[in-house]
């Protein structure tokens, strides 16, 4: 096949997952074409099969925001068009799927018939699909879509309980790479990190406000009164400054180190001992299936997504959004050295279940009903 994928090329879920699925599927043999505005962060590999258009932006001085969405349909129109496109495969739906409308019509006019896939990674449905002034745009553009995806049960609830929605949503979950995410021999930086063999926690996140990364450093702050302990935060966002001086307020900060953005970040979780996920709101939680990959388990709310990943009292615990002394109790549990080594097996089984190679299969045969379906439809017509 010849897909075309949209995303955002940024370190967020579903501009991640967009740019593996890209990628496995070129490994796979298909021709594979990415539309966005600048390269895909994890598009770090050459292949014969992966081509990236660059989606260029108007700078006219009468434009106050320049019009990202319609620059997209023009670029969506082109290289369906000049690529021979099979299907195009849309991840968050704002402004994607809207776009991938606009230019299925202008394609439309020109006898071609594009498939179009949106795929819904959670915010573009829970927080931002939800303003009054987008809702209707996103009802419009996910029913106009020829096929809709989400990352998790409760996404797919939660998307048709709140929106009017009259496609049949398919679940398919996300994925990890398990040949790049595996616990590696790195011991040498765990000694670096944590000289006196202490307990390594790990959280990677954009630090958002919705992460509400204030409760890894309160629970930190009274774990490491019982267990000697240290803190690697990865990841950059509007909430580093504010935790950094959370940490220095609470005292701790010489057992916390943020590093920020960090392509590796398998390195890091091959030497964590624990993850921590406390989120306001995640619909499928990426970084923690990577963790949990690496042989991590995972301490996370119990909100969306998550309790879909993470088995409570198996591959780590749930607990309450903002329930800080729960998320204590069982880190403490956890790592205890006679607890650690069977929630380390059990993450690692766990995330076997949601292997790349099995999800790509069912987002394979996904394309392929869709492209029929619509085939079958343009034949009746």
């Amino acid at each position: 096949m010849r897909i075309g994928i949209v995303c955002y090329p940024t370190f967020g879920g579903s501009g991640v997952v967009a740019t593996e699925l890209g990628k496995a599927l070129a490994q796979k043999g298909h021709e594979v074409h990415f539309i966005t505005y600048s390269q895909p962060v994890r598009l770090d590999f050459f292949n014969e099969n992966i081509f990236y258009h660059e989606v260029n932006i108007s700078s006219y001085p009468l434009f106050q925001y320049p019009p990202y969405e319609s620059a997209l349909a023009g670029k969506m129109v082109d290289v369906v068009k000049y690529a021979n496109l099979d299907i195009l495969h849309v991840h968050y739906a704002i402004p994607h799927a809207t776009s991938a409308f606009l230019a299925k019509q202008i394609l439309k006019k020109e006898g071609i018939n594009i498939p179009v896939v949106t795929t819904l990674h959670g915010t573009d449905i829970t927080i931002v699909g939800k303003d009054p002034a987008l809702s209707p745009v996103v009802t419009f553009s996910m029913n106009e879509s020829d096929g809709v995806t989400a990352v998790s049960r409760d996404l797919k609830e939660e998307t048709e309980s709140t929106f009017n929605i009259n496609k049949e949503i398919e679940v398919i979950y996300n994925f990890v790479d398990l040949t790049r995410f595996f616990k590696q021999e790195k011991e040498h930086f765990k000694r670096f990190i944590c000289p006196n063999d202490e307990k390594l926690l790990v959280h990677a996140s954009n630090f958002r406000k919705v992460k509400r990364i204030d409760d890894i450093i309160k629970a930190f702050a009274k774990i490491r009164q019982v267990i000697p302990c240290k803190l690697l935060m990865v990841g950059d966002g509007q909430e580093r400054q504010n935790m950094e001086k959370l940490s220095r307020d609470l005292n701790i900060s010489d057992d916390i180190r943020f590093i920020g953005k960090l392509d590796a970040i398998e390195e890091v979780l091959s030497v964590a001992d624990l993850f921590f996920m406390p989120s306001e709101k995640e619909s499928f939680g990426l970084a923690a299936l990577e963790a949990m990959a690496c042989e991590v388990p995972v301490i996370s709310s119990n909100t969306g997504g998550l309790a879909e990943l993470n088995i409570n009292g198996v591959t780590g615990f749930l607990s309450d959004v903002g329930d800080v002394d729960d998320m204590v109790k069982n880190a403490l549990y956890i790592l205890q050295d006679e607890n650690l080594p069977t929630f380390k097996k059990n993450a690692l089984a766990r995330a076997k279940q949601f292997d790349m190679n099995v999800i790509v299969q069912q987002y394979e045969s996904y394309y392929h009903k869709i492209i029929d379906g619509v085939k079958a439809l343009n034949n009746l017509n």
